[in-house]
């Protein structure tokens, strides 16, 4: 597999550290991690988001679901059995496993729900009212003139680089 060294891109970067951040966890991925446990991930509308997880087996106590710096991650540890039970056939995978989510910049989990050996987490992305796109009235006509404190300070500034 090919690695990438991202370090000469951030000396000459600024405020792009956790799309790097991202591209390199990428190539450090477990590959064999990546099929366990399935998932999907559904769109609600424009800014809900649901992934389900198939996790049969597993109890509300041996799953976690933890947020940081902007990273999803859905733990399954299971506890170990104390019977002495012997399989003909072991299908159902009960295996440890940690799935990790990149989460968008002011995405937020609001609820994760367990039912029938499936986990639901539920994601809401609210962008801040300043991030927003405002619409600009155009009007018609003429600008109005600039106020007399901006002629000033205009003039000001082009006799001091003068």
């Amino acid at each position: 597999m090919t690695t990438y060294d991202f370090s000469p891109l951030f000396r000459s970067t600024i405020g792009f550290d956790r799309l790097f951040d991202l591209a390199e966890s990428l190539t450090r991925m477990d590959q064999s991690a990546l099929n366990y446990p399935p998932y999907d991930i559904q769109v609600a509308d424009n800014n809900k988001y649901r992934i389900t997880m198939t996790v049969a087996g597993f109890s509300e106590d041996e799953l976690n679901v933890e947020v940081r710096d902007n990273t999803l991650t859905v733990t399954g540890k299971k506890k170990a059995a104390n019977d002495d039970v012997s399989y003909l056939h072991r299908g159902i995978a009960a295996r440890d496993f940690v799935r990790k989510f990149e989460l968008a910049d002011h995405t937020e989990v609001t609820a994760a729900y367990l039912s029938n050996g499936i986990l639901s987490v539920d994601l809401v992305r609210e962008i801040p009212e300043a991030m927003k796109p405002k619409r600009i009235e155009i009007k018609a006509g003429k600008p109005a003139s600039l106020p007399k404190k901006a002629k000033k300070l205009i003039e000001n500034v082009t006799k001091k680089l003068a």
